[in-house]
């Protein structure tokens, strides 16, 4: 079989590595990949978001299968256009993609189907956001309505922190048009839980859960980022809390979409917050999780191009999706000053690293290995508790060298 899969991070660097364990596979051609997957895929320089450019490549290449990882694409309708040109994918449609897609989308499928999430207000006007901000309390959640990179979503201490954002937002346009409309909502306590579930708008096979952190510096400080590190299975997510989930979230959120005529196929990510009165969603992503992929699939026992391809043929009830009982610990080495301002061009080295590495911002240029993003790369390591997972992880981490090398050590 010839695979594309569509995307340049660390994510599409571990769905490789995996999908090249299956037998069948005979090319993975990246799209447009990155300098350290080179090794595993042939990078071709087609933009994620070049979508005609996408489609044109897989057809020209007759590729059988094709797996769009990023969320720009998958709202842009790649998936879309390569079903019209007959190529399997694994990924939702846009219509159905618009679950992340869209802020306002999703809140408001939650409020309809009764699906748990935190109270939210909806605005499209400035003046209005302001006038409701001045009564309310913090902290409280500002969220940009369309995609963000990850960066939309600001959780403001107080009424005056929380309309310095909606100006950003909406007057300032830091996030383009996705800033337009906003929602506020409650802000909402407790651990927080990933979870990245196969579905094929039918069944719903949860993968191992995990703990994403999203702050830059230690101690959950500084701007969010695109994810700095995670740990598998998450300690908080018990079987108790994982079957209440299925029951009130999960397959809800299955049916909800098919109700709306937007059946999800693909790999649905369940944000969720452990609250005092159970589990509430904080926000649906519709695609792998960044960095949870690369701390997730090191997990997984079964063929993961074989669940994609009964994912996309709507057979996935027939899969017996199996995960090791061990631990992961993925810790991103950064480039200082990440997200906001940092340098990049520096040698990259992974001599000696006993884990996974999974590469994100780095070029090749004249055979050598240079930083080219923020978040560099990822090191993934396994054992049979988390404690041993994390110090594997952290003692391959300082094996990964470059200049202004930054990484979280807690």
């Amino acid at each position: 079989m010839k695979i594309v899969v569509v995307g340049g991070g660390g994510r599409e660097h571990a769905i490789v590595k995996a999908i090249k364990k299956n037998p069948k596979v005979k090319e993975i051609y990246a799209l447009p990949g990155n300098g350290g997957m080179a090794g595993d895929a042939v990078c071709v320089p087609v933009g994620a978001r070049d979508i005609e450019g996408v489609v044109s490549f897989a057809v020209q290449n007759k590729v059988d299968f094709a797996v769009v990882a990023p969320d720009d694409p998958l709202v842009l309708g790649l998936v879309d256009r390569l079903h019209e040109k007959g190529i399997k994918c694994f990924g939702p449609e846009s219509k159905a993609a618009i679950i992340e897609g869209s802020k306002i989308f999703a809140k408001n499928l939650m409020k309809k189907y009764g699906i748990p999430t935190a109270d939210f207000k909806i605005f499209d006007n400035y003046d209005r956001a302001v006038d409701y901000l001045k009564g309310v309390e913090g902290p409280i959640v500002v969220k940009a309505d369309g995609l963000a990179l990850g960066k939309g979503v600001v959780v403001a201490k107080d009424a005056d922190e929380a309309i310095k954002a909606v100006d950003s937002m909406m007057n300032g346009r830091i996030f383009g048009d996705s800033g337009a409309r906003v929602v506020i909502e409650k802000f909402l306590t407790g651990p927080e839980v990933s979870v990245l579930a196969f579905t094929d708008g039918k069944t719903v096979l949860p993968m191992v859960s995990s703990m994403d952190h999203k702050r830059a510096g230690n101690g959950d400080t500084g701007p969010n980022t695109g994810g700095m590190g995670c740990v598998a299975p998450n300690p908080y997510y018990t079987p108790e809390v994982a079957e209440r989930c299925m029951k009130e979230i999960f397959i809800p959120t299955i049916k909800a979409m098919n109700s709306e005529g937007r059946t999800f196929k693909g790999c649905l990510y369940f944000g969720l917050m452990l609250t005092e009165s159970g589990p509430k969603v904080i926000e649906y992503n519709s695609r792998f999780g960044d960095p949870e992929t690369q701390t997730v699939l090191p997990l997984m026992e079964s063929d993961l191009l074989e669940v994609m391809l009964a994912v996309e043929e709507e057979r996935l009830g027939d899969i017996d999706l199996k995960f090791s009982d061990k631990c992961s610990c993925c810790v991103v080495l950064a480039s200082q000053g990440y997200p906001l301002k940092y340098s990049t061009g520096y040698s990259v080295s992974d001599s000696g690293v006993s884990g996974q590495v999974f590469y994100a911002g780095v070029k090749l240029e004249g055979g050598k290995l240079l930083t080219s993003g923020g978040r560099v790369a990822g090191v993934t390591s396994v054992a049979d508790t988390v404690e041993d997972a994390v110090a594997a992880a952290y003692k391959d981490a300082e094996k990964i060298t470059f200049q202004n090398k930054y990484f979280r050590d807690d």
